[in-house]
């Protein structure tokens, strides 16, 4: 499970077992999403992050995503 967003939303779910991986604005967003590692199968997204996914959250070969209330 990976947590991906703003960093200072992100902070709690590490207790979770989540990975973190903290972007800030669309490019490091993309950039972080492109660069998962296969053996993430559920992402938790900032609402911001998810925003700026858009259309490759739909994408079956994605992982399973959760958008986190703001």
């Amino acid at each position: 499970m990976a947590a991906l967003g703003s960093p200072s939303q992100l902070e709690g779910y590490r207790l979770a077992g989540a990975a973190l991986y903290p972007a800030a604005g669309a490019a490091d967003v993309r950039a972080v999403w492109a660069g998962l590692p296969d053996t993430v199968c559920v992402v938790l997204l900032t609402p911001d992050a998810a925003a700026q996914l858009g259309i490759q959250l739909t994408d079956p070969a994605s992982p399973l995503t959760v958008v986190l209330p703001s």
